[in-house]
C-alpha cells in the first residue's frame, strides 16, 4: 500500500508520523518479548539459567547504574510501554492525555506515588530544613 505523501496535509502527516512511531514501538516490543521467550526455552531446554551462560563479575570492578528509577505510569493500551517520570514525556503518555477522560493519574501504576504524595513529601522535606536552620540560628 503505498501513500503518496505530497498530498497530504501538515496534520495529516503529523498523524501518520505519530501512528508509525506508535506501531514501531509495539513492534519493538513484541519482538524483545518473542526474543526473551526464545531464550528462556531454549535455557530450560539445557538445563542452564541466565547466570550460568553470562555470569557477573564480582568484586570493585563491577558497577551498574548509578539510580535505577522504578516506572511509574504504563501505557493502558500496551503494558510493555512504562514511564518513570523523568525525562520528556513518551509519544504514548501524551497521546493517552489527549484523549477523553485521561489524565496522568489514571494512567499510574498501582502503589505508584501520586503527585500529591511527592508535594506533601517535599513540604515535609521543606519544613525539616526549616526546622534545622532555626535551631541552628538559636
Amino acid at each position: 500500500m503505498a501513500i503518496n505523501l505530497e498530498t497530504l496535509s501538515p496534520a495529516e502527516l503529523k498523524a501518520l508520523i505519530a501512528n508509525a512511531q506508535s506501531q514501531m514501538q509495539a513492534a519493538h516490543g513484541n519482538h524483545v518479548k518473542e526474543v526473551r521467550e526464545k531464550i528462556e526455552r531454549l535455557l530450560k531446554s539445557s538445563n542452564l539459567t541466565l547466570a550460568d551462560v553470562y555470569p557477573t563479575r564480582g568484586g570493585k570492578g563491577a558497577k551498574g547504574p548509578k539510580s535505577v528509577v522504578a516506572p511509574k505510569y504504563r501505557n493502558p493500551e500496551n503494558a510493555s510501554q512504562t514511564w518513570s517520570g523523568r525525562g520528556k514525556r513518551p509519544l504514548w503518555f501524551v497521546q493517552a492525555l489527549k484523549k477523553r477522560g485521561i489524565t496522568a493519574e489514571s494512567l499510574l501504576i498501582d502503589g505508584a506515588p501520586t503527585a500529591a504524595v511527592a508535594k506533601a513529601v517535599k513540604k515535609s522535606a521543606a519544613k525539616k530544613v526549616a526546622k534545622t536552620a532555626a535551631k541552628k540560628a538559636a
